[in-house]
């Protein structure tokens, strides 16, 4: 095996300018493989960090008005959400895991003891931070002792920190809303986020649920109405969805969803509207969205994976029609081996390693390429908020090697095959 080794290394090195130009060929194959699978990878990562620091398969809900008439009541009229509509959907909902009441004020008069603000002030619960990723970065979350005592406490966003404290510690410091003191016990990490439906949350103030019914209501509204309820779905129903889409006839976007329709058979048993009318409630689900955008990265990843293997196959018909040529110019050599003795496996295996061993270094040149430029993209071009850079995941990487493994053995193979079965009488005859 060393002998045919170094023999193989030899030809190569003797027949310099095709080994490389047959290298070459694997290795831009190898690099499309690699460059396309991190770019299909990255744009699919920092979709999932959006969402995340959104709140991973959150819906939010809000009523609307309905458009038909139910039971004497006359279309056209306004839902009112409550905190005890979130109450009844957790309670009766099967596909509804937590449900939590938001209310959300703007115009408030905000001051600290260095500065003011306008920003907007939210009353939650508990709950609120956990499916909305509401990432402490100094002191504590709301709790339910706050909700419970309906103490006047607050968390804040970064943007809100930076206005009203510059680079002051907040945390025990007093804030008013309106003339009334509130106590942060709380920061909120920095977030880098492109989608909301109320504004960043680095520019928000959030307060104990029930500590904002009773100061800061919402005006023009029946008593106890809430901006919104955040629903989070079991993640069953997260996993279901694929299959509505699948299923579905007509448009994706006239799909009547599944939570959706839960949602409105709950509430419209205690607001009395068309359980059918999708005016009546409306609903922001992020999981299809990160579903739809999800196929729509796989699908990208698909079409890179194919272009980058069909690069990679044609460099292996490089592989093969130089190594045919090899045995084309190598026939009468072939002859005096099999004259001296040689067997048909050590033409095959000599042959064989020739094609392999160009296979495995300009895979390895290739490989090594394509992760300096993934390095190199990372380390000096920006990211942007649905883009993580160039992610090469260890899966592809077997993959890739697997596919290289592949394109090596067949390209070996079939010019290893002709070269041991030349007859070496014709091959000792035979002239260039």
């Amino acid at each position: 095996m060393r002998e045919a080794l170094q023999q193989t290394v030899q030809n190569l090195w003797a027949h310099k300018l095709r080994s490389f130009l047959t290298m070459f060929g694997i290795a831009w194959g190898i690099v499309s493989v690699v460059i396309l699978s991190a770019t299909g990878e990255g744009f699919r990562e920092g979709n999932e960090k959006v969402l995340r620091d959104l709140g991973k398969n959150i819906a939010i809900t809000w009523g609307g008005r309905t458009s038909t008439q139910v039971g004497g009541e006359r279309a056209g009229r306004r839902i009112f959400l409550t905190a005890q509509d979130a109450r009844t959907l957790v309670e009766q909902s099967r596909l509804v895991r937590v449900a939590s009441p938001e209310i959300q004020r703007g115009g408030l008069r905000i001051k600290s003891p260095y500065n003011a603000s306008a920003n907007q002030v939210h009353g939650i619960e508990p709950s609120y931070q956990d499916i909305r990723t509401l990432d402490i970065e100094r002191g504590r979350q709301l709790n339910w002792d706050d909700e419970r005592k309906v103490l006047r406490v607050a968390v804040v966003g970064a943007d809100v920190v930076k206005q009203l404290f510059a680079d002051r510690n907040p945390l025990g410091q007093s804030i008013t809303l309106n003339g009334l003191a509130y106590t942060i016990v709380g920061t909120i990490r920095h977030k880098e986020q492109d989608s909301n439906y109320s504004g960043p949350d680095n520019e928000k103030i959030f307060v104990p649920f029930q500590t904002m019914s009773r100061d800061f209501p919402r005006p023009d509204t029946p008593l106890g109405t809430v901006s919104q309820i955040i629903v989070a779905p079991h993640q069953w129903v997260v996993d279901d969805l694929p299959r509505q889409v699948d299923g579905r006839q007509g448009r994706i976007r006239d799909i009547d969803w599944e939570l959706e329709k839960d949602v409105r058979a709950v509430l419209a048993r205690s607001k009395g509207f068309d359980p059918d009318d999708r005016e009546a409630i409306s609903m922001w689900d992020t999981s299809v969205d990160s579903m739809m955008f999800g196929r729509m990265v796989q699908t990208m990843k698909d079409f890179f994976s194919i272009v980058g293997f069909v690069t990679l196959a044609l460099g292996g018909l490089g592989v093969m029609n130089i190594m045919l040529i090899a045995v084309k110019e190598r026939t009468r050599e072939i002859g005096v081996r099999k004259a001296l003795g040689a067997t048909t496996v050590d033409i095959m295996r000599q042959f064989f390693l020739e094609g392999m061993l160009i296979t495995a270094i300009s895979g390895t040149l290739g490989m090594s390429v394509a992760l300096g430029l993934c390095a190199l993209v990372n380390a000096a071009a920006p990211t942007t908020q649905r883009f993580s850079g160039m992610i090469f995941t260890p899966n592809a990487a077997v993959v890739t090697v697997a596919a290289l493994a592949v394109v090596g053995i067949v390209t070996a193979l079939y010019p290893a095959r002709r070269a041991a079965e030349l007859p070496p009488v014709e091959a000792l005859r035979y002239e260039m």
